[in-house]
């Protein structure tokens, strides 16, 4: 048996890693500005994240979620305070797809309705209803087409107010992420999401807030919708919740009421995945890395700006977005295989910087470095 390929590939193979960094099989160092989608949050192989899951391992690895399992609780209640949202409930899954697929479910449930609204370059997974409310109409198969899902323009307040109009009554959800990850490094305004909750409140329909890539701290805020004030009805989280190890949840507002097995997961809220999640969210605390993601990526940007052929630059804290222009487009092959420095993409020309919370300036100042001698 071989793989199935999913996508194409670096010809570069990595056996370890450690803080900002991974190698390969020949023993060469990559500068991680990427994290594997956002997922590194506290840096590859942290010493306490490594710890939590040992000491777990020599208790309970898994069992099933029908019996009592202590550490759970533990990890709702440092995700509670940890994320200010101490009065929600919690529901713990295993990726971004299933926590908005779960997330959509809760919505229709509570409201009895079917509609969604997403939006323009929207990213929300690659199941079957988070797919459908992904814009990119080359991931959805036939099977995952709905007349459920209606795409609005990111950031556009009269057309959101105007759709609302129309259809606001059979609205179940609107979903959206504070910062559109695959989709480029799009910031919500405060504008926006002040009209999103606003509407949500007036017709009776559910606010989801997609932080799966956005969230963590990663902002500089621990869900990136934070920025604007407001709350939300449902927050999805994923990614940087486990530094590597498979964990997600919902959270979800108390005004939702839950109905013994409305909601499921076999794998989800197991002990090695609450450990993990865990130890994130304590070297969050102990290194104040929302602090820190926001006062780097407050100096990166700085920096970024001072180069002239690095165009539309956005973004906030450590997650952070600029566009090349069409002479420049080979420039994310080039810092890696150049200067063995990892970024990501989106099309067409964007490069995407999502480095660990915890990276050092003095790396920082290397790919500052790097990108200044390739576009010089």
């Amino acid at each position: 048996m071989k793989l199935f390929p999913v996508y194409a590939l670096n010809d570069i193979t990595v056996v370890r890693a450690e803080g900002s960094r991974v190698y390969d099989d020949q023993g060469k160092a990559y500068l991680d500005f990427y994290g594997g989608h956002a997922v590194i949050s506290i840096g590859h192989r942290h010493p306490h994240w490594v710890k939590r899951i040992e000491d777990q391992l020599h208790k309970i690895a898994f069992y099933s979620n029908s019996i009592k399992l202590p550490i759970q609780n533990e990890f709702a209640e440092t995700l509670g305070r940890v994320s200010g949202k101490t009065s929600d409930q919690l529901f713990l899954c295993n990726s971004g797809a299933e926590a908005n697929e779960n997330a959509f479910k809760l919505a229709s449930f509570h409201t009895k309705r079917k509609k969604i609204v997403a939006f323009q370059k929207s990213f929300h997974g690659r199941t079957s209803l988070a797919v459908a409310a992904t814009d990119n109409p080359a991931l959805v198969a036939p099977v995952n087409e709905t007349r459920n899902v209606h795409f609005l323009p990111f950031n556009d307040v009269p057309a959101l107010q105007e759709y609302f109009r129309i259809a606001g009554g059979e609205i179940a959800a609107v979903i959206l992420e504070g910062i559109q990850g695959v989709g480029g490094i799009h910031v919500a305004t405060p504008l926006f999401l002040k009209a999103v909750r606003t509407l949500c409140d007036e017709y009776g329909s559910v606010m989801i807030a997609d932080s799966v890539q956005c969230g963590y701290g990663r902002s500089g805020h621990f869900f990136s919708h934070d920025h604007s004030g407001i709350r939300a009805d449902l927050y999805t989280v994923a990614k940087g919740m486990g530094n590597g190890f498979p964990v997600a949840g919902v959270l979800i507002h108390e005004k939702f009421q839950p109905v013994l097995g409305m909601l499921g997961t076999t794998f989800g809220g197991n002990p090695l995945a609450c450990a993990a999640g865990l130890a994130v969210l304590e070297v969050i605390e102990s290194e104040n890395l929302i602090l820190a993601a926001r006062e780097k990526g407050a100096y990166l940007c700085e920096q970024l700006k001072a180069i002239p052929e690095l165009l539309n630059l956005r973004g906030m804290g450590l997650m952070i977005g600029f566009d090349v222009p069409e002479h420049r487009k080979d420039l994310k092959k080039k810092l890696l295989s150049e200067y063995n420095i990892f970024t990501g993409e989106a099309k067409p020309n964007t490069i995407r910087l999502l480095p660990a919370l915890n990276i050092s300036k003095g790396e920082i100042d290397e790919l500052l470095h790097a990108l200044r001698k390739l576009v010089s």
